[in-house]
């Protein structure tokens, strides 16, 4: 089968949703289908207002509709709300054919915590993006029934996985901070909630692994944590590896693959009861919940590692991938003929 991803979201970003189309495409194109990502990296572009860090694709509609026309392909998939995303929508529903869409982020928390637009506009359009879509792919059930609440239709799972290989158990080293270390890996953004945790009246060590629009005025203020920047992977399994509690204070992500990265790598989970961590730390023995986040960690830094490892082995990749595949739906050939497939342009003329 030949499948065409489009994503606002893709290559140089570092991020959940960047990790989980990298490894899907690898086990699609592994079982034999070809797979496509049109991703910002072949259009001009231009950086997000408030996150540089983002490029969005400046007018894709064209170069877009002329592209996957040249792939033909057998499905379509939109991971993102972007500009990208509602291009590759239109180019669908003015042909008549099928797509299937992802929810990835909970953009309306999102803009809400940045602008403070009210959650009803955002999520009018989420809704309408949304709609036509065969099958929208969802990663939690808490959050595919606040999505059913809101009026969203079509909703099916989409399970997320680790790389059990990448991420593992290893003997504490001295590092020279003192134990014990409190980590957090992800975006270094206001709506991560990261201030929650560092915040907190902790002993021991904070780590901070990521980058992002608050970087810098974060590791300016609070001097008493450590800031690594973005890490390749080698070095966050290291930093994973060698903390002793993980600690997740976003109340706005869908799921967060972060935390099932550190349970790999035998470390608890911190969090908020809220949708995401719900759906991670199932079972007190790998982590702790508590609106009170302070007591969380302190809570959850008990855990037994190997309970940790064993809870995240449940969480896998093929699975990911198997529903993934069997979400989406087929375009009928009659749509692309007379075209001939083609080769696809890789990058922005």
């Amino acid at each position: 089968m030949r499948i065409a991803i489009v994503s606002d979201a893709w290559r140089p970003q570092i991020n959940g949703v960047v990790r989980t189309i990298e490894t899907i495409v690898r086990l699609l194109q592994a079982e034999g289908h070809e797979v496509e990502v049109f991703g910002p990296d072949r259009f001009r572009t231009l950086p997000c207002p408030t996150y540089p860090e983002i490029r969005l694709s400046l007018f894709p509609t064209a170069r877009l509709a002329h592209m996957l026309k040249l792939f033909a392909p057998d499905a379509i998939h939109l991971v993102t709300e972007g500009p990208l995303g509602w291009a590759a929508r239109n180019f669908c529903l003015k042909r008549d054919i099928p797509f299937t869409t992802a929810y990835h982020t909970r953009f309306p928390e999102y803009v809400h915590a940045r602008i403070r637009t009210p959650l009803s506009w955002s999520y009018a359009l989420m809704r309408r993006f949304h709609a036509p879509s065969a099958g929208v792919m969802v990663v939690a059930q808490s959050i595919r029934e606040d999505l059913a609440a809101r009026g969203f239709r079509n909703l099916v799972p989409w399970s997320r996985g680790v790389d059990i290989t990448a991420f593992k158990p290893c003997p504490h080293e001295d590092v020279g901070d003192k134990r014990p270390i409190w980590l957090y890996a992800g975006r270094i953004a206001i709506e991560k909630n990261i201030k929650a945790f560092l915040d907190l009246d902790l002993p021991g060590t904070k780590w901070v692994v990521g980058g992002g629009p608050q970087y810098r005025e974060l590791k300016r203020r609070y001097k008493d944590a450590r800031f690594f920047g973005s890490v390749d992977t080698e070095e966050l399994s290291y930093r994973y590896a060698q903390a002793d509690c993980f600690v997740f204070p976003s109340r706005t992500d869908t799921f967060g693959l972060v935390m099932v990265e550190a349970l790999a790598s035998g470390v608890p989970v911190a969090a908020y009861p809220v949708p995401g961590p719900l759906d991670v730390v199932t079972t007190s023995k790998v982590g702790a919940l508590n609106e009170d986040l302070r007591a969380a960690c302190l809570a959850a830094v008990g855990c037994d590692s190997a309970d940790c490892r064993t809870h995240a082995e449940t969480f896998t990749w093929a699975q990911c991938a198997r529903q993934f595949r069997d979400a989406l739906h087929q375009i009928p050939r009659g749509v692309w003929q007379p075209l001939k497939r083609r080769v696809v342009p890789n990058a922005a003329s």
